[in-house]
């Protein structure tokens, strides 16, 4: 999957930028604040109806506009047109594709894979275990509408059985337990199913992740992915282990008044050669785990999906030595096309750079080619 070109209306700095791009690499070249990133975060409300940095939709819009619109063109086997506008009237964004009107954001999760390696990245390793969940489930979401679909069912029974929990606590109705336990099956065999599509993709991704590591550090070291689960980390019998779990921890629950067991509580550990990345990691495997990470999740929804995902890298090489530079720079290769913002060009001679990039300028939200 290609995107040949894009278009901003009102979206922050850009007030009507029109691009096109190279099938191959794009480095997006400009200064802090000069409009740069707000180019990959358009990219990324195409492919997600969502903004990169999680902020408000209201703060991409450019001051004193009442709209925002962005505009994309896709090419695989076919050509596909993207549309996003979000009006200030209605707080709301209404998304098109091929000016056919999409209601629910989990209809185009998906359909335009997008993989983004970012400064934020760094929560992933050095972050919470909800972080570490929320990179693995985004990752699957895209490769599979059915665990996205058993996801958003998830979540909404926690929510509910959330509310059951906080009514019990101040009152002990039969009505209510008997409410509490049909959530609580419902919660069992949901989040039976979605432990076992995480240790499914894990035993396939896991080796997308160390090609990767190896492609960056030449096999000096050695990646591994662990999920723990339900306690105990046993796959044969997932759904009788949640049900004994939870049977265990439901007095905690009803005095607490919060769900206590469940995926929501899973963690991810990542390691190096053994050693726990995120207690015994430097800075640069930590970094170099990241990376790893992202180009495993590219390479995997490539082979799972059969179409190339957008790949963003927003300012990556200010942060790595030379040495990393020239590797990524060459492993990108093997990506095709990519969207590469950088501060300065000071550093150009660790990279590789063909005749079929394209260099694009940002100054004040105004573009041109070098």
């Amino acid at each position: 999957m290609i995107l040949n070109n894009i278009e901003l209306t009102n979206f922050r700095l850009h007030i009507n930028t029109v691009l096109n791009f190279s099938d191959k690499l794009n480095y997006i070249v400009g200064g802090n604040g000069q409009g740069k990133t707000t180019i990959l975060e358009a990219i990324y409300y195409l492919c997600t109806t969502k903004n990169l940095n999680q902020s408000p939709d209201s703060e991409a819009l450019t001051f004193n506009e009442s709209y925002f619109e962005l505009t994309g063109k896709f090419k695989d086997l076919t050509e596909e047109k993207s549309r996003l506008v979000y009006s200030v009237e209605t707080n709301k964004k209404t998304c098109f594709i091929n000016e056919k009107q999409f209601y629910k954001a989990s209809l185009i999760i998906g359909k335009f894979p997008v993989v983004t390696l970012t400064q934020s990245d760094h929560s992933i390793t050095f972050g919470s275990p909800a972080d570490r969940r929320k990179f693995i489930d985004s990752v699957i979401s895209q490769s599979s509408e059915t665990y996205l679909k058993i996801l958003l069912d998830y979540n909404k029974t926690l929510r509910q059985r959330s509310s059951l929990l906080s009514l019990l606590k101040e009152s002990r109705e039969k009505s209510l337990f008997d409410e509490f336990d049909a959530w609580t099956e419902t919660l069992i065999k949901t989040g039976a199913e979605i432990v076992k599509h995480r240790i499914n993709f894990l035993n396939e991704f896991s080796e997308y992740v160390k090609n990767s590591f190896v492609k960056i550090m030449e096999g000096s070291e050695s990646p591994e992915i662990e999920y723990y689960f339900l306690g105990d980390n046993k796959t044969d019998k997932v759904e009788e282990n949640f049900r004994r779990e939870i049977k265990n921890r439901r007095n905690d629950e009803l005095i607490r008044a919060t769900n206590l067991v469940g995926p929501h509580r899973d963690d991810f550990v990542f390691k190096i050669s053994g050693f726990e990345l995120r207690k015994y990691g430097s800075q640069g495997q930590h970094k170099t785990f990241q990376i790893a990470l992202r180009f495993g999740e590219f390479f995997f929804l490539k082979d799972v999906l059969g179409k190339t995902p957008v790949f963003l890298m927003d300012d990556i090489f200010g942060e790595l030595d030379t040495y990393r530079s020239q590797k990524i720079s060459g492993y990108l290769r093997e990506v095709g096309q990519a969207f590469i913002t950088m501060t300065d060009f000071n550093n150009i001679e660790s990279l590789h750079i063909s005749e079929k990039d394209k260099i694009i300028k940002v100054e004040k939200g105004a573009v041109a080619y070098a």
